[in-house]
């Protein structure tokens, strides 16, 4: 049956990021145990969405309305998904998750959706009620670059705001009203702070720094409780070979400490790279600072591969813990409750 959308008060009381982390003093037996432990992906080439309890190891596979997504969010409270769909322009929601998974259902049940504002999307990032997706260029959008934010409310999804930048985008991720952006086709970080007191229209940063040593950034997340910042890198688009991720540890204070256009040195990263990491277009990152854990969405490496990494503590060519085949995989979240 399908489960009402509750209102933005409530919401607002249960929301937790993907990169965030509670209780962090708890033991690593309740860590393990947590009530909620779920990794969602969604896919380019598929119709599908995966659905994974961390707890059991137990993947469920799903088809939905849209053949090609970018972008994923669950909403626990509610027991709602939604994706950014770039076949469909639209953000659509799904409905009663859990009890698909329970009954090893086909499909996720399609609830509503937000009207068509968007063309090309590739990220969602999610703060309270407000639902942030990314717009990358392209004819069909006349070569525009947008960010637009949707509130989610007791009767559906509706746009509040449209920002043109002056950077090709993908990759967000939202701390508080603080919005972290990758700028595609460069090596930088984009930072928006107050993004939420933006009125529509254009709209500047209010830093801009670049990352020594990255070729191309895609995938962004940011644990607030380890001041963790991870970032991946696709390098060249066209190989599944020369892709990594960077780490930045106390990243506030190292971007606190870089200048606007300033560069982030390679001396303050942890870098993962190298044949044996199967990194190629290493398009999404999530991060999970109880297990000290990096999942990756691996678009290009054998068709998309689902990765797993241990958060290393020096730079290395490091094999992943685990790998799986999700083919066209293109983004990755992870709920932690």
């Amino acid at each position: 049956m399908k489960k009402t959308i509750l209102t933005s008060a409530v919401l607002s009381l249960f929301m937790i990021s993907c990169s965030d982390d509670t209780n962090s003093s708890a033991s690593m037996e309740n860590r393990s145990a947590s009530k909620d432990f779920k990794l969602f992906t969604t896919s380019n080439t598929t119709g599908r969405v995966s659905v994974t309890d961390l707890n059991t190891s137990t993947t469920s596979s799903f088809t939905v309305a849209s053949t090609d997504a970018d972008g994923a969010y669950y909403f626990n409270d509610s027991d709602e998904f939604i994706l950014a769909s770039r076949s469909n322009n639209k953000i659509e929601l799904y409905y009663d998750v859990s009890e698909a998974v329970a009954a090893n259902a086909a499909s996720l049940s399609y609830g509503t959706s937000s009207t068509s504002d968007f063309n090309n999307a590739r990220e969602i990032a999610v703060a309270g009620d407000k639902i942030v997706v990314t717009q990358d260029q392209n004819a069909a959008n006349g070569n525009t670059n947008k960010l637009l934010v949707y509130q989610r409310t007791a009767t559906g999804i509706s746009l509040l705001n449209s920002y043109t930048v002056n950077f090709k985008t993908w990759g967000i991720h939202l701390d508080g009203n603080t919005l972290y952006a990758v700028a595609d086709l460069t090596s930088d970080l984009v930072v928006f702070e107050n993004f939420f007191a933006n009125a529509d229209g254009a709209i500047t940063a209010t830093k801009r720094v670049t990352i020594e040593g990255l070729v191309r950034t895609h995938g962004i997340t940011y644990a607030n409780r380890s001041n963790t910042m991870v970032l991946s890198d696709v390098g060249s688009a066209t190989s599944d070979s020369d892709g990594g991720l960077i780490i930045i540890k106390g990243f506030t204070d190292v971007l606190a400490e870089t200048p606007n256009m300033g560069t982030i040195a390679m001396k303050k990263q942890i870098r993962i790279y190298g044949a044996a990491t199967s990194l190629g277009n290493p398009v999404d990152v999530a991060y999970d600072n109880f297990t000290k854990t990096i999942y990756v969405a691996e678009r290009l490496n054998g068709g998309g591969k689902l990765l797993t990494f241990d958060l290393p503590q020096t730079n290395g060519n490091y094999a992943p813990t685990s790998s799986r085949a999700e083919a066209g995989v293109s983004s990755v979240y992870l709920l932690r409750e």
